[in-house]
């Protein structure tokens, strides 16, 4: 896999972008502005929240017929409970963007991402999308990816080769992570072609075993939106190669999103196999990752492997888990059911200091499996969340 930071890069052909910082909350990029220059099938998924903003609501409408162009992203202002003036500041934002860049307003998506119940600026946003079009500039992924964070500390980005295509992904999100359906915010651009139903199906399948793996916090955005945009410039791909890179992209966001979680020191990977179906291996994997108890054990190299065998146990609807078939391991060491010493504890000890940390657990009742990504919890999570609407 090839990332965007090598110096001998290739990115999709025919697209552009303009970032900037327009004054919504500090200093630094908070409007994105990411637009192919040739019509492109779409495909998306967003939050389940039942306070979904205006701008999810938006992509949903425009996402309909598989079609679009162009993605503009606000970050540092949620522009969510709002009522009608949030919603009719949006739909502004997205006719202003379609007349600058020549457009039909439904090829544009919308993104909203910051600090909730707060109105755009809607006088800075304007100013600016009225020389939206002077703006666009060869395609800067890396300064989009920026432009998008909130709290984030790294900006995410990669992207990888597809025989005469590229694929490019950007991604943000640190805290009120339970993507359910959806993905923080994530954008994906790539230059080969794809039918409509086709990325679909890829699409949301990847985004399934990827993002929706991941739990920084248990909480759901309301502002979570996933969305790609293929402009075929490049020509046909093979779908299962386009599926596996999608996959290794994607999976990479996701490992970096939860290495940033608010205040987190490790990366905690969950995988549980031997499970009934991949949906009982998911409920376990998620049952352990989002565990204050488990997640401050591992934080502390607390060697207190009895936290994963509680989180296994409250899974009280998967009546076929019993203790007698389960295995728990943490990075391949097994202390379950096997007796541990005093060596044997300090094994595991040194083991929870890594800065990635491996759970597994055998659940010997079939053969289906799943994979979650999360973070640790330190004072840290406190401390940022305590003042980040100030």
């Amino acid at each position: 896999m090839h990332y965007i930071n090598e110096k001998k890069k290739k990115l999709p052909k025919g697209f552009k972008t303009s970032v900037s910082n327009i004054g919504i909350r500090d200093e630094t990029e908070d409007f994105v502005c990411i637009h192919s220059e040739v019509p492109c099938q779409v495909s998306g998924v967003f939050t389940q929240s039942r306070f979904a903003g205006p701008s999810v609501d938006i992509c949903r409408e425009n996402i309909t017929n598989g079609k679009g162009q162009t993605i503009v992203a606000i970050s540092k202002n949620a522009n969510v409970a709002n009522g009608e003036k949030g919603a009719q500041d949006a739909r502004v934002i997205i006719e202003n963007c379609a007349e600058q860049l020549g457009v039909d307003k439904g090829d544009v998506f919308i993104a909203s991402t910051g600090v909730i119940g707060r109105l755009y600026p809607m006088d800075k946003i304007e100013t600016y999308i009225s020389n939206l079009s002077s703006n666009m500039k060869e395609a800067d992924f890396p300064l989009a990816a920026r432009g998008i964070m909130t709290t984030d500390t790294v900006s995410k980005v990669a992207s990888v080769q597809i025989g005469e295509a590229s694929l490019v992904g950007i991604a943000k999100g640190v805290g009120m992570m339970e993507p359910n359906m959806a993905t923080l915010l994530v954008f994906f651009m790539t230059d080969a072609n794809l039918k409509g139903e086709e990325l679909n199906v890829i699409f949301k399948r990847v985004m399934n075993k990827t993002f929706n793996c991941l739990s920084i916090d248990t909480d759901t955005s309301t502002s979570d939106s996933a969305i790609i945009l293929a402009n075929g410039i490049s020509g046909d791909v093979d779908h299962d190669i386009f599926e596996t890179a999608l996959y290794d992209v994607s999976e990479y966001l996701v490992k970096e999103i939860a290495k940033d979680g608010e205040g987190a020191t490790k990366l905690i990977e969950v995988f549980v196999d031997e499970a009934s179906s991949e949906d009982q291996a998911k409920i376990v994997a998620k049952s352990i990752v989002n565990s204050p108890l488990v997640k401050t054990a591992v934080y502390g190299a607390d060697p207190n492997w009895g936290r994963v065998a509680m989180a296994i146990g409250k899974c009280e609807e998967q009546i076929d888990i019993t203790p007698e078939t389960t295995i728990i391991r943490f990075c391949g060491f097994e202390v379950y059911p096997k007796p541990l010493n005093q060596d044997d504890l300090q094994k595991l000890t040194d083991l929870l200091m890594r800065e990635e940390v491996n759970i597994s657990v055998s659940l010997g009742i079939g053969d289906n499996s799943a994979t979650v990504w999360g973070c640790d919890l330190s004072h840290a999570y406190i401390d940022i969340n305590t003042a980040y609407s100030t």
